[in-house]
């Protein structure tokens, strides 16, 4: 069909479902939204601003079964390392694996399943507003209208225009490097190496080994402002200068910024359009890490959707967003202090119970053995300050 016609048919065409935003969370939306039966008489628009056609990021997270998108894995690993100053800790993950997925990749293959869906259109423009009193969605083009509207757009000024809730990033920049030594075990992650200066904040090294040879070595830090990106660059080459490398080259390098807060996000939603990802609050917000979530909740959602409730009600408020909010009380406040609160987790728990945790999926007892770890003077602070 001319593209032309093609543009002009979708200007006057009213969807069920407009989806905002091409990145993790609104290509795994739309992608079970086609695949599944239920939906296949539903007319569905996504809108990206760019094509995605690099390996702009990595996730990562655990499992402790085979994932529903297994075939994209890069890599798995079966062991970790914890370390602060005067402290340190292997441990086995089992009956979790840690895993890696390549942003291409993952790209590649939801683009590819799409590709076969008649329902859904699909069009390359910049978002210049979403209006929820009349659900459309402005481009600099055109404008479209639906019944539901989904939106990964993030916001950062909704976070920093008010007070009532902590606002830390994630922020890190990363290395692939290959070495001239074989220095790395290939089986054992670096999941936080508190043991490098803190310099009054909480900072630590990531290490994701590929082979004996090759790596993803990451300088991340939980605090409120960035550094100059030399900085980061700096730390990661000091840490390097430890490992009997004999000489590395650096193949490929990221850099990213991941908001930490317990924001409510959810206070944006309607009836009819719903932020999704980091827009909607899908990041844990002690830990940053977002990818699986993403994957739950679009779960989630589909099942929402099959019963016709309100966008507005999915992703009520549990007891792990108000043991989060605390924590970020007191990272905030002690931010020179995150290695010792989460030396104290992991030297005071098993794997299993960690995992579950942040998970979202322990019981009272595995949480009240998490909280009975840290300086519980600090937390109670937190709580009467939060309620007085």
């Amino acid at each position: 069909m001319d593209s032309l016609l093609l543009d002009c048919l979708m200007k006057n065409k009213k969807y069920d479902y407009i989806i905002c935003g091409g990145g993790a969370s609104g290509l795994l939306l739309v992608s079970r939204i086609c695949m599944d039966p239920y939906f296949k008489n539903k007319s569905i628009l996504l809108i990206e601003r760019e094509s995605k056609t690099t390996n702009d990021r990595t996730w990562c997270f655990w499992e402790d079964n085979e994932g529903d998108l297994e075939e994209i894995i890069h890599k798995k690993w079966n062991h970790a390392h914890f370390a602060t100053e005067g402290y340190e800790m292997d441990f086995p993950l089992k009956p979790f694996q840690y895993k890696m997925i390549r942003s291409i990749d993952f790209y590649h293959l939801i683009k590819k399943k799409l590709k076969s869906y008649a329902q859904l259109d699909q069009t390359q423009e910049n978002i210049v507003e979403i209006d929820p009193q009349i659900n459309s969605v402005k481009t600099a083009k055109n404008q479209y209208e639906a019944d539901l509207i989904f939106s990964s757009i993030y916001n950062p000024s909704l976070l920093y225009n008010q007070s009532k809730y902590p606002v830390l990033q994630q922020h890190f920049v990363g290395q692939v490097i290959e070495t001239n030594a074989p220095c790395f075990d290939p089986d054992k992650i670096e999941f936080m190496n508190f043991d490098i200066p803190q310099k009054g904040n909480t900072r630590f090294m990531y290490l994701l080994p590929f082979s004996p040879t090759k790596a993803l070595v990451e300088y991340t830090l939980f605090s409120k402002d960035l550094l100059e990106k030399q900085e980061y660059i700096a730390e990661i080459e000091t840490f390097l200068s430890e490992i009997p490398t004999q000489g590395y080259k650096i193949i490929e390098q990221e850099e990213g910024q991941i908001p930490m807060t317990c924001y409510r996000f959810d206070l944006n939603n309607t009836e009819r359009l719903l932020h999704i990802g980091t827009a909607g609050g899908w990041t844990k917000p002690s830990t940053g890490f977002t990818f699986q979530r993403i994957n739950e909740k679009t779960k989630e959602l589909i099942q929402h959707l099959k019963q016709n409730k309100p966008l507005d009600q999915f992703g009520n408020r549990n007891r792990f967003w108000f043991y989060d909010l605390l924590f970020l009380d007191v990272l905030a406040n002690n931010n020179a202090e995150g290695a010792d609160l989460f030396m104290r987790m992991f030297k005071n728990n098993t794997t299993q119970t960690i995992f579950k945790f942040l998970d979202e999926k322990s019981n009272y007892w595995e949480e009240l053995k998490i909280m009975r770890s840290f300086k519980v003077i600090q937390f109670i602070k937190a709580l009467a300050k939060r309620l007085f």
